[in-house]
């Protein structure tokens, strides 16, 4: 019964800039209102069923992914009920469908591993939350592609609800891996430079505003494509000091960068390859390069003489793992949502380009989260 109100709040063609996230922060509080309302009555008029894009088995997204009603777990001392206000697409939810991922859900499982909702029920016992608050999950698996979802309080942890929503939809995954690998490997100060591949990806703008942010030089690496100019000038207006061309990296005009740029401290690598092998060229002596992702498919491969006479690290990073190795340490993990929403809240942290699309139209949005040049994060609204 909200989506027609919440469609109509963020769609609005008459909202625009700041006047956007004020309506949709008021429209969010009205419609968290009424979900107090409806939900808060009794266990016994509590709705007993939610909408899920649930799979049966691994396979193409299109074809395994199906909408259904799932019953919901009671709601016990130590749960929250919670209405799911926005989820992303990441690539990861995709790999987990089609059952490549490194963890894999029990099937039939539900998708969606990110996601910001609201606490509209609490059990009797539960101290960190109250009603109305803001959470997003502790940990992947969780199923966030719902409309509702009863959890454990443990499972999730609260954010202000002063943010942008789309800000706070895709918070706990991109955001969190680039101030990880941005903080974790180097001890990078301003003025330092940081290299990276796959740099329109939600990690890589995720990078580029926490660098400036930082007073952090950042050479971004996207592939070439008709739209450069456009997607260059984007990157560049969130804080981007270079962006270049895969390309450059192999060419002599490279050197003139490193001219008015120090050479990186760090590199990061989303893609693998090739394009992971050029970043390793271009670091300092001792530098690190630490991967991600691998989108290219392909093995990264390190020469010789990197190791022996730059003395290079390579080294991975995983932020499942992370939340894992810290999961008894809540303090680590409020402390860096905190950084995050105050950078959110100062404006120099905004969520990636994203297409909103309502749950019903669930395959548009999967199918879009597929195509190769993807430019804009599908969002999916409850």
């Amino acid at each position: 019964m909200w989506l027609p109100l919440h469609t109509v709040c963020l769609r609005s063609p008459t909202v625009s800039g700041r006047s956007f996230v004020a309506a949709l922060l008021k429209c969010t509080r009205r419609r968290a209102n009424a979900n107090v309302s409806l939900f808060s009555t009794s266990a016994g008029h509590r709705a007993q069923t939610c909408t899920a894009l649930r799979y049966r088995k691994h396979g193409d997204p299109s074809q395994v992914v199906q909408l259904e009603n799932v019953d919901l777990l009671p709601l016990g001392a130590n749960n929250v009920l919670v209405k799911m206000l926005a989820a992303p697409i990441n690539p990861s939810d995709i790999n987990m469908i089609q059952g490549t991922y490194a963890i894999l859900p029990d099937l039939p499982a539900v998708g969606g591993n990110e996601g910001v909702a609201q606490v509209v029920e609490v059990g009797s016992q539960v101290k960190s939350l109250k009603t109305g608050d803001w959470v997003i999950p502790k940990d992947a698996g969780l199923g966030t592609w719902r409309t509702e979802a009863v959890l454990a309080e443990n499972d999730v942890i609260s954010l202000p609800n002063d943010i942008p929503l789309l800000s706070a939809a895709t918070l706990g995954v991109n955001p969190c891996t680039a101030l990880r690998m941005l903080s974790d490997f180097e001890d990078l100060k301003p003025g330092d430079s940081v290299i990276q591949n796959a740099a329109n990806s939600g990690v890589g703008q995720a990078v580029i505003q926490i660098a400036a942010a930082r007073g952090i030089n950042s050479i971004n690496v996207v592939r070439d494509r008709p739209e450069f100019t456009q997607l260059s000038d984007r990157l560049k207006a969130i804080g981007a000091t270079h962006v270049i061309k895969e390309e450059a990296l192999r060419r002599p005009e490279i050197k003139e960068l490193f001219k008015i740029c120090p050479k990186p401290k760090l590199a990061l690598n989303g893609v693998g390859g090739k394009s992971a092998t050029e970043l390793l060229r271009h670091l300092q002596l001792g530098g690190s390069m630490v991967t991600y992702g691998g989108m290219a498919k392909q093995p990264v491969t390190v020469p010789v003489s990197a190791l022996i006479f730059k003395d290079v690290k390579v080294r991975g990073f995983w932020v499942t793992q992370w939340k894992k190795d810290h999961s008894k340490d809540e303090r680590a993990f409020r402390v860096m949502l905190d950084e995050l929403c105050n950078l959110i809240k100062q404006g120099k942290l905004t969520a990636p380009a994203c297409t909103e699309v309502g749950l019903q139209d669930y395959s548009k949005a999967l199918d879009a989260a597929m195509q190769p040049f993807t430019s804009a994060k599908q969002i999916l609204i409850m």
